[in-house]
């Protein structure tokens, strides 16, 4: 059993009656979207997101019918950008599963999405929180900047770590700061009580995204997505931009070349995976992702010795440990 399994098994109760909101707040009279959304919601994934606004929640206080609103919230729009990034991507498979525009072809999945948008801020407006609902909506807008910031650093090809975690930030972190919010949002904590947790949660959601994008340099059936998929589609992530920036000059100038040209090749794709790893890369990653955990470890020490303390350790102990 890994560290998530352990928090998900302390927030059973609260996670299945989650997951009952959703259940009835996605049910329609129409049979082909009831059809398409019971299907996506068979393979709903680990639900890190809205586990953390469970633990915000346990954290400063105890789980009511307003916090199980606002993970549902939450979890309906994460999965709305799921959708939609399938699109935008044209992504075939997610979880091992095909993508509902592999299905349904992109019409119908940007109705799907829009349904799950739809419901997500339904599903906020019934906690009478203002504050939960102002955090839907700028999650919603840090989301689509995010991706905005994703294709200009692709088509600006820019190869620095700076404009690499502005946007993740904006197109991960941001997700999970606003999780912490929300929780603590729901059972009446103040601002300057969660602040140091929505520091934590930045943390964290930069991490996840940094171990996501190292997938990328290995082959593995249980991720679900091939081995360079991400430089298929022009994104330079965190391996490579150190090995760019600290390899052989000669070979990385080569290299970059490449990547502003464009429409890499296989053989190409499988070059730049080898220089990554060869100088440093993949271990500049790791390095990066413990250095995040010890400053989010420092931020939540102050804080009561707790089951939902050592369940946002968990967390982070199995987002850098994960192998899908």
């Amino acid at each position: 059993m890994n560290t998530l399994d352990l928090v998900q098994q302390r927030l059973e109760p609260e996670l299945r009656e989650m997951n009952q909101i959703i259940a009835r707040s996605l049910a329609t009279p129409n049979r082909l979207m009831n059809h398409i959304v019971t299907t996506y919601l068979q393979t709903k994934g680990k639900q890190i997101r809205p586990i953390v606004v469970l633990l915000s929640a346990k954290l400063f206080g105890e789980v009511n019918d307003h916090v199980l609103h606002a993970g549902a919230a939450l979890e309906m729009l994460h999965n709305a950008s799921l959708i939609h990034d399938d699109i935008v991507d044209e992504t075939k498979t997610r979880r091992s599963m095909p993508t509902v525009n592999a299905v349904w072809d992109n019409h119908i999945a940007v109705l799907v999405g829009d349904f799950f948008v739809s419901n997500a801020l339904a599903a906020g407006i019934r906690t009478g929180n203002i504050s939960i609902i102002a955090a839907l909506s700028d999650l919603g807008r840090e989301l689509s900047l995010g991706e905005i910031d994703q294709i200009c650093n692709v088509r600006d090809h820019l190869l620095d770590e700076s404009s690499y975690f502005n946007m993740i930030r904006q197109k991960t972190a941001s997700l999970f700061m606003n999780c912490v919010k929300m929780g603590a949002e729901a059972v009446g904590a103040l601002p300057a009580d969660y602040a140091s947790m929505v520091k934590y949660a930045e943390l964290l959601g930069l991490c996840f995204q940094i171990k996501d994008d190292v997938f990328d340099y290995f082959e593995s059936r249980r991720i679900g997505k091939p081995t360079g998929n991400d430089l298929r589609e022009g994104k330079v992530t965190l391996p490579l931009l150190y090995a760019l920036a600290n390899g052989p000059a000669d070979e990385a100038s080569r290299l970059k070349a490449l990547l502003r040209r464009g429409d890499l090749t296989d053989d190409e794709i499988a070059l730049m995976i080898d220089f990554a790893k060869a100088n440093g890369g993949i271990e500049y990653a790791f390095d990066t992702m413990h250095a995040l955990q010890a400053r989010a470890d420092a931020l939540i020490a102050p804080f009561p010795d707790s089951r939902w303390k050592d369940s946002f350790r968990d967390i982070f102990d199995f987002i850098i440990a994960r192998d899908r």
